[in-house]
């Protein structure tokens, strides 16, 4: 959906969730398409416990990333975002908020990030 504003082009903000059953729990992910660039939340309750951003830069071929928010110890949000914006070359907000208490989670759950860029370029 476009709009002119101010003599620019609009786009709305649309929402996209979908959920999985990954190793016995249920991950929700929420999606906010932005213009330019994507919202990506990743949990299994309604907490936003931190955010990190991410964006490609022409000086380096790694998307810069920074926390905005959260525990500065825990860098799936940061290494998230980064490699979703490497691979959409959009700007990416990631809220990860589920425990570190298992690695392969992260990979599935990242994997599945990925299937669902695939399958609905459209949202992202």
């Amino acid at each position: 959906m476009n709009d002119a504003r101010n003599g620019e082009a609009f786009e709305a903000i649309t929402v996209h969730n979908f959920s999985e059953k990954i190793l016995e729990q249920v991950i929700h992910f929420h999606v906010m398409k932005l213009s330019g660039g994507f919202f990506l939340w990743v949990g299994s309750s309604p907490v936003l416990s931190n955010l990190a951003v991410s964006m490609s830069s022409r000086y380096d071929s790694m998307p810069s990333s920074t926390l905005v928010m959260g525990d500065p110890s825990n860098t799936a949000p940061n290494s998230m975002a980064q490699r979703l914006a490497k691979k959409t070359k959009k700007q990416v907000y990631v809220s990860y908020s589920l425990p570190m208490t298992n690695s392969n989670i992260s990979l599935l759950v990242e994997s599945r990030i990925k299937k669902e860029v695939e399958l609905h370029p459209e949202h992202f």
